[in-house]
């Protein structure tokens, strides 16, 4: 009877959004009168196109910027024409072998409201709020205003908050429910990771296909202020450097390091070095993605006899879409495996996921994930809208 009843909620749900209609169209679709594919395939990942549009400060090359702006008469006043807002909602109805709840109806998962576009000529904002996720008011994630080409070069400045590993792999523009663990992970009491941070991030690409990232970050996290105003938990600094290597038109190439201290109330401090390769192989209707990572702490439970910690992390990323922008199906493939000296944070698992896209801006997806580690297996149907 509980199988049944599974069955019957999963075919319910999937009927309801296939007889839907998503008229609406996200922010830029809307402003500059084009197809969600221009950028994405399938939404939210990001074209090549879509990359280079995000790096230009959300203006097209092709397109006179000024029209817009309000005409107030000022040279020095640049006021956006229409404010440009866009709602992404996901829900999910999962199964989880780990849950004693069985079917578990995550409606809604999360409702995110973005805004992003450009200021003028040279810069730009980007911003998110969480209304809600995982039932929660999440409040600001992504936040943080953009110059763009600075000096003459391609040269990029962000300053906000962001993830650490944006310039990696986006998690944000992932397919699947499951995740890349091998940035949320930390051993004993760190608060280091590489997902959001605050801090400054500066961008370089040369003609050569080379990009360089640089980013310095409080170290702590986006949690709230402290009782003196201050957002950095100790003095320290963190500190990330990546390089990017395009190798012709299928392959790409790339390497990482992070460096960062973290003090406790105590006096004794967790130093945190990460290193890690990672590359994208692009070959016609697929596309692999793979991450390594080793992660060093010194001392992760801020203990006065120091216990070294090492962690490594993998995860490898397979995406197949037939028919490129005109594919209305797609499969993914996910790998994520932890190990490390401390076992609680240890992970294998392997995740298949199907979507399909009812329209531009609105996908069902199945997906299943296994977890070897503790024999679990987690499958569920979720539908990601974008207006």
């Amino acid at each position: 009877m509980k199988r049944f009843t599974i069955v019957l909620l999963l075919t319910l749900f999937v009927v309801g959004m296939v007889a839907s209609e998503a008229m609406a169209v996200p922010a830029f679709a809307r402003k500059y009168r084009m197809s969600c594919t221009t950028c994405h395939a399938p939404f939210p990942r990001l074209k090549a196109y879509g990359d280079d549009f995000a790096g230009n400060g959300f203006q097209l090359e092709d397109q006179d910027s000024p029209r817009y702006f309000v005409d107030t008469g000022d040279e020095e006043l640049d006021l956006i024409r229409d404010f440009p807002f866009a709602v992404r909602f996901d829900t999910w109805v999962f199964n989880d072998g780990a849950n004693e709840k069985a079917t578990d109806l995550r409606s809604p998962y999360g409702v995110k409201l973005i805004s992003g576009g450009a200021l003028s000529e040279k810069w730009s904002y980007y911003f998110y709020f969480f209304m809600n996720e995982r039932g929660v008011v999440a409040g600001m994630e992504d936040a943080f205003i953009g110059y763009n080409d600075a000096f003459g070069m391609d040269l990029d400045i962000a300053i906000g908050q962001f993830q650490v590993s944006d310039p990696l792999f986006k998690r944000e523009l992932r397919l699947t429910y499951d995740d890349y663990v091998l940035y949320k992970v930390a051993p004993g009491n760190s608060n280091i990771d590489l997902t959001y941070d605050r801090g400054i991030m500066i961008a370089y690409g040369l003609p050569t296909g080379t990009g360089i990232t640089l980013e310095l970050l409080n170290g702590n996290g986006i949690g709230g202020a402290y009782a003196d105003h201050s957002f950095d938990s100790d003095a320290n600094k963190s500190m990330f450097a990546s390089v990017s290597q395009d190798v012709g038109e299928m392959f790409r190439v790339g390497a990482m390091t992070y460096m960062g201290s973290e003090d406790a109330a105590i006096g004794t401090t967790n130093d945190v070095t990460y290193i890690g390769a990672d590359g994208t192989v692009g070959l016609g209707a697929f596309e692999i993605n793979g991450q390594w990572l080793q992660r060093t702490d010194s001392n992760p439970l801020f203990s006065v006899n120091e216990v070294e910690v090492v962690t490594n992390g993998l995860m490898a990323e397979v995406i197949y879409w037939p028919h490129a922008d005109a594919s209305r199906w797609y499969c993914a493939g996910l790998f994520n495996m932890i190990t490390s000296d401390d076992a609680a944070i240890e992970e294998t698992s392997g995740t298949l996921h199907y979507g399909y896209l009812v329209k531009r801006n609105l996908r069902i997806g199945v997906e299943g994930t296994y977890d070897t580690e503790n024999e679990l297996f987690r499958g569920g149907i979720g539908m990601i809208v974008a207006f």
